[in-house]
């Protein structure tokens, strides 16, 4: 991460003679240097969300937004910009070779920015590492779901019928083949002792595409966040059969039951973050760390929280990074556990 130091320096130069006498150990003077005042932010702001609407991705970007402009913490326009292909992996390759200087193009993720590096199917040489970590955001956990008027009404079902024939069911999910939805997805199944690799799979631009899918009969059963299903649970379209969490959450999903409740040892933590490009100057990183800190903070986004069911779990740029490292030891060693590790 590099970081550029805008400071001025004072003139040096000697004084014009005045008819004063001076004494010779003072005649020599040095001026202060003068830090340069940061004129940033100077124009409207695109925060991105790397997948198509209605995800996990897209709903965090776009509540940043609204925030942001309720409180006014940023004063000038912002908007949101989907930019959707292989699970954010199409987005980082244009990122973190063609913006990495672009202080007024941020991103929204969530593991994924890992996994997409340390997975074998469709990896990418970018990662984290490639970006300026601002803060982490909130934490949300995996869920298994199926529609409203599917056989399935418990976990151990849908897993001792995807057992007998692992072909027989198709897992729709938000991200890439061994991205964040598709672990979720076989991670109980490769827990209740089913091949991983035999799973059917298939992946879409973001959470909204499989929820489509699933409720359109071309999906049995989705993999993603529990928080992005909220919508659809109160809606009484889907019915969530698990979820990933050491615990049962709150609102809408506080009668699911989790994983290890049904006898499948799995938990899966969704963070989301927020990033900026790699070479973000000092003064811009500067002004988003101490904004989010207040953004956070505010009524309006306590308020979005509680409408989306989401959870805050902020960390400053310095924990969020020292977070990222472990968790893409974590990762990886779940990768390798699956038969997916690059």
């Amino acid at each position: 991460m590099l970081a550029v130091s805008l400071a001025a320096c004072g003139s040096n130069s000697a004084k014009p003679a005045t008819s004063s006498a001076v004494p010779a150990d003072k005649a020599k003077e040095t001026t202060a240097p003068v830090t340069a005042k940061s004129n940033y932010p100077e124009k409207a702001l695109s925060i991105i969300a790397p997948s198509g609407a209605g995800g996990g991705w897209d709903m965090t970007a776009r509540t940043i937004a609204k925030v942001l402009t309720e409180t006014k913490a940023f004063d000038k326009p912002v908007s949101v910009e989907n930019k959707p292909g292989g699970g954010g992996t199409v987005f980082m390759a244009e990122y973190a070779t063609k913006d990495i200087k672009d202080n007024y193009k941020l991103f929204v993720s969530s593991p994924p920015i890992l996994i997409n590096h340390l997975k074998k199917e469709g990896n990418t040489p970018y990662g984290y590492k490639d970006t300026t970590p601002l803060a982490q955001l909130t934490k949300d956990y995996g869920a298994v779901a199926v529609a409203a008027n599917s056989k399935y009404k418990d976990l151990k079902s849908l897993l001792d019928d995807m057992k007998a024939d692992p072909t027989k069911l198709t897992v729709a999910g938000g991200s890439a083949p061994g991205s964040m939805d598709h672990l979720v997805s076989i991670l109980p199944a490769f827990k209740y002792g089913i091949d991983p690799k035999k799973v059917k799979y298939v992946s879409y631009d973001g959470g909204g595409e499989a929820v489509t899918a699933l409720l359109g009969g071309n999906a049995d059963v989705i993999g993603t966040d529990a928080s992005s299903l909220d919508q659809y649970v109160k809606a009484g379209k889907i019915r969530i059969l698990a979820v990933a969490a050491p615990a049962r959450l709150g609102g809408s999903l506080k009668d699911v039951p989790t994983m290890k409740e049904q006898g499948v040892d799995a938990e899966f933590l969704i963070w989301r973050g927020f990033f900026g490009p790699k070479d973000m100057t000092a003064d811009a990183k500067k002004f988003w760390e101490d904004t989010i800190n207040k953004m956070v903070a505010s009524d309006a986004w306590k308020k979005e929280m509680q409408a989306n069911s989401w959870e805050t779990d902020y960390k400053k740029a310095d924990d969020f990074k020292a977070f990222l490292v472990q968790q893409e030891t974590q990762l990886k060693d779940m990768l390798t556990a699956l038969g997916m590790q690059k």
